[in-house]
């Protein structure tokens, strides 16, 4: 053996000799003084690291690979973890080094079913031939919450209803790019009007548990979906050791739901009031606010409204955080809107344990849906018979239906529980002329399509389900004998393939596969279901569970089609 060369340190013969930095990309100085400079004084929380994307995204147009280093850097946080959020969702443009960047405006174009029936696909092929498509994007999106005015587009952060374009022409000359904000009942009218009364009355020496069995006698469930009943998750959260944390789930992106954006454009105290209640009686230590990021008047509304309780010496300085979604479904599953609450990729949990014992940041967490509080609100207020008095077919209380598709007049419209699919279009002033009822959505995508024959079902919880479906958010869409129950189902199928987190294979692949092969002009069906069947056992959470909906309810009630 060679004697050792003792004028030679052990560590001084490796490729690293002398490295000064670590592995790896090194932030820029430039990017570094624009990222503290933007940041200014703000905390530099872990949980704050899509709200910072976001403001990048609003300054810039677009992420660069510079600014998630030095972003990285300032958050001492791995580069891998800042752009695997970033490029999760799907409002924010990660530009690599050398790559192009966005042109300076971008037009999303509503593609969910509303809107293309409305001839969304028809708009977005007009406007990519007619524009300069270096000086403008245009861009497919999932469901706006506008479906009562489709087609709908977004042209940086304003909407235009009834889109056509010669809207856009008109918009993009006068550089009208901002939300118009819409006409709202502002703290001070609400008070005027008894505002905040009773959850003074309660901070004063109310019983939570009172408030609770109001609530429970009133049957008010959850009305984001699940339809839980309302007052019972306030015990399991007040009961585990604190700190506690009420978080609202605002992320209302099932394509056919609009009833949030309604109320919140016109009366945003009333949901505030329903959720100072709410975390009163579990003694929350701080309300989040999760919103969708395809809400910019709700979110300034919300911002200005939250100052004004602050101002006004109702809640302190920080109990109400207020959140910006980035344009992804999947956050309107109640674990994954958690995740995405503290910065992270929107990835549902696996459950147990359940967010009323571990939510965010590992804490108990009470969720709510935003017409959920809004409804504690008012029967706080007017007394449980507001909801309870009404009754229909043999149901109590009353729903938000957001109607859309083929009827004279869609929009939010609160009729009693028990409505049937006929009540609804009735409300809604009937069929649009030279259309004859065909088919309804009854809950969003999620729900499927039946047939115009089963007409005389109330649209309420637990009555759908025997019918292989469900009444969800109360998103119905109706179509006529203009429209394709097929086409309708592929149209749904390309949603939740395009939103699925990715997360679990039968999910992930399952909805891959299954808009394959209903593009087909004979579905085949025998292996449609086998995939269905997959797909309703497997995938972890409620997106690729209820994914196989349209696709077997269509095969059921629309095999002419197929």
């Amino acid at each position: 053996m060679a004697p050792l060369d003792d004028t030679k340190g052990v560590w001084k013969s490796g490729k690293g000799k002398g490295r000064k930095t670590p592995k790896g990309r090194q932030p820029e100085d430039s990017a570094l003084d624009y990222i503290r400079t933007l940041l200014g004084d703000r905390p530099r929380n872990r949980d704050l690291l899509i709200e910072f994307l976001h403001l990048i995204q609003d300054d810039q147009g677009h992420l660069s690979v510079e600014n998630l280093c030095a972003l990285a850097d300032e958050m001492r946080l791995s580069q891998a973890e800042v752009y695997e959020v970033a490029t999760f969702y799907a409002h924010f443009d990660v530009i690599k080094t050398g790559e192009p960047v966005p042109p300076a405006l971008t037009i999303r174009v509503c593609d969910s079913l509303s809107c293309e029936l409305a001839g969304a696909q028809q708009l977005k092929a007009a406007l990519e031939d007619g524009l300069d498509a270096s000086q403008v994007r245009v861009l497919r999106a999932p469901c706006m919450g506008r479906c009562d005015t489709a087609p709908v587009l977004e042209i940086g952060h304003h909407h235009i209803d009834n889109a056509t374009v010669e809207k856009v022409d008109a918009i993009i000359a006068a550089k009208h790019f901002h939300a118009d904000i819409p006409d709202y009942e502002a703290l001070a009218a609400y008070q005027a009007n008894g505002g905040y009364t009773q959850l003074t009355t309660l901070r004063d020496g109310g019983d939570w548990e009172a408030v609770q069995a109001t609530i429970k006698e009133s049957g008010l469930r959850g009305l984001g979906g699940a339809g839980f009943p309302s007052g019972t998750k306030w015990g399991f959260v007040r009961g585990a050791e604190g700190p506690r944390y009420l978080a609202v789930n605002g992320d209302e992106g099932e394509p056919g739901t609009f009833k949030d954006r309604y109320y919140l454009e016109r009366t945003p105290h009333l949901f505030l009031e329903g959720m100072l209640i709410a975390a009163w009686a579990v003694e929350a230590d701080t309300c989040f606010i999760y919103m969708r990021d395809e809400y910019p008047a709700v979110l300034h509304i919300l911002a200005e409204e939250i100052k004004a309780l602050e101002a006004a010496g109702i809640v302190s300085e920080g109990f109400i955080d207020l959140r910006r979604g980035a344009g992804a479904y999947i956050c309107g599953e109640e674990s994954a809107m958690i995740e995405s609450i503290e910065g992270k990729r929107g990835i549902p949990r696996h459950r147990p344990p359940y967010v009323a014992q571990v939510g965010i940041f590992n804490r108990p967490t009470l969720v709510h849906n935003v017409e959920t509080l809004l409804w504690i609100a008012r029967v706080m207020r007017e007394g449980p018979e507001i909801l309870n008095a009404t009754e229909k077919n043999g149901r109590k209380g009353l729903r938000s239906y957001s109607v859309s598709g083929r009827v004279k007049n869609p929009g939010v419209h609160l009729l009693p529980a028990g409505s049937t699919i006929t009540d609804i279009i009735d409300a809604c002033g009937g069929m649009l002329h030279g259309h004859s009822f065909k088919a309804y959505q009854p809950g969003g995508p999620s729900s499927g399509l039946l047939p115009a024959s089963i007409n005389d079902v109330p649209l309420d919880f637990d009555t759908l389900q025997p019918l292989g479906t469900f009444i969800g958010s109360a998103a119905v869409v109706v179509l006529s004998d203009h429209d394709s129950a097929k086409a309708a189902a592929l149209n749904m199928l390309r949603f939740f393939e395009d939103e699925s987190c990715g997360q679990c294979t039968p999910c992930r692949t399952g909805c891959e596969k299954a808009v394959k092969l209903m593009q087909a002009d004979t579905w085949d069906q025998p292996l449609l279901e086998d995939l269905c069947q997959v797909m309703s056992d497997a995938s972890i959470c409620g997106l690729g569970q209820a994914a196989p909906n349209p696709i077997r309810l269509t095969m059921k009630h629309f095999g002419e089609e197929i």
